[in-house]
């Protein structure tokens, strides 16, 4: 038999007040979460406590519907090869949110998984389900009123939540609301479409691929790029900055036009260069009080 189960995460702020969810159906779900934390963690989390709940069903597979491709790729793709580095990424940081990494890995040994991307807000019945009781746990963290935890697995030996101490969780521990304080607003003196240029060529140099932080703060919380790579998301994007990111340092950019769509929305087409070749892009940023933030990319290889 196999368990179909939906896991997602919210996080009003990113950072913020978060929560996790998973849902099977309206007998067995479990939702959780933190006073501060980010997508990244209550994604994690979501899965983590779905394998804990379920520990008891050895026999059972499991197949996990999840909109974040960072997870997916997390356990699919980039966790084996952390672990055999001692947790750290191919530049010899360590990665991001260790302990929940941790965590997830002791969860899955031993059992029998699958993974499914669905895309998120499209109507999916579980994924939805899911991401109402996340957003609901964040919610009430919030406000600081009673956590909706739901009836977890009705026959498991004990409740398995997992209650990591949201300052061990990682991505923007130590960073505030201030994080988002930083990016540069258009003047009467410079136009939105200069800046946009400067903004997207600040996230293509190492120096800001080498800070999560500030490329955090220059994505859309729901960013998305279609490159040769496949699909990328925001949470993808940022973990993987070691070497398989969406946004790539070292390129130069040709600029080949700027057009206002509107006045929160900026379209950038440019060709860029590096060492991997040259590809055409389209860049859409968009200002999200008072921000520019890069909402959507899609890249063209040339040649």
């Amino acid at each position: 038999m196999t368990i179909v189960a939906a896991a997602d995460g919210s996080a009003l702020g990113n950072p913020g007040p978060a929560g996790w969810a998973w849902y099977v159906d309206d007998e067995r779900w479990a939702a959780g979460g933190w006073p501060h934390g980010t997508n990244n963690q209550g994604e994690l989390m979501a899965v983590i406590d779905l394998f804990a709940s379920t520990a008891h069903l050895q026999g059972e597979d499991l197949h996990i519907l999840c909109d974040s491709q960072y997870v997916i790729n997390t356990v699919t793709k980039w966790m084996p090869g952390w672990k055999r580095k001692g947790w750290r990424k191919a530049d010899g940081k360590p990665v991001l949110n260790l302990e929940l990494l941790k965590q997830l890995d002791a969860a899955i040994a031993g059992r029998t998984y699958t993974f499914e991307w669905v895309k998120g807000h499209a109507g999916h019945e579980l994924n939805e389900a899911a991401d109402e009781r996340a957003r609901a746990a964040a919610t009430a963290y919030q406000k600081r009123t009673p956590i909706p935890t739901g009836p977890g697995w009705p026959d498991a030996p004990s409740r398995a939540a997992v209650a990591a101490k949201p300052a061990e969780l990682g991505l923007f521990d130590g960073v505030g609301d201030d994080l988002f304080e930083d990016l540069a607003a258009p003047s009467a003196e410079r136009p939105a479409t200069e800046l946009i240029v400067d903004l997207e060529r600040e996230l293509l140099e190492a120096a800001t691929s080498a800070d999560p932080g500030r490329v955090a703060v220059l994505l859309h919380p729901d960013f998305e790029e279609i490159g040769s790579s496949g699909l990328w998301d925001r949470d993808a994007a940022i973990q993987s900055l070691d070497g398989e990111a969406a946004v790539s340092a070292g390129t130069d950019i040709e600029v080949l036009g700027t057009d206002s769509l509107g006045e929160d929305t900026v379209l950038l087409t440019y060709r860029s260069s590096s060492a991997r070749g040259s590809a055409l892009r389209s860049s859409l940023w968009q200002r999200v009080d008072g921000q520019w933030r890069l909402r959507f990319r899609q890249d063209t290889p040339e040649g």
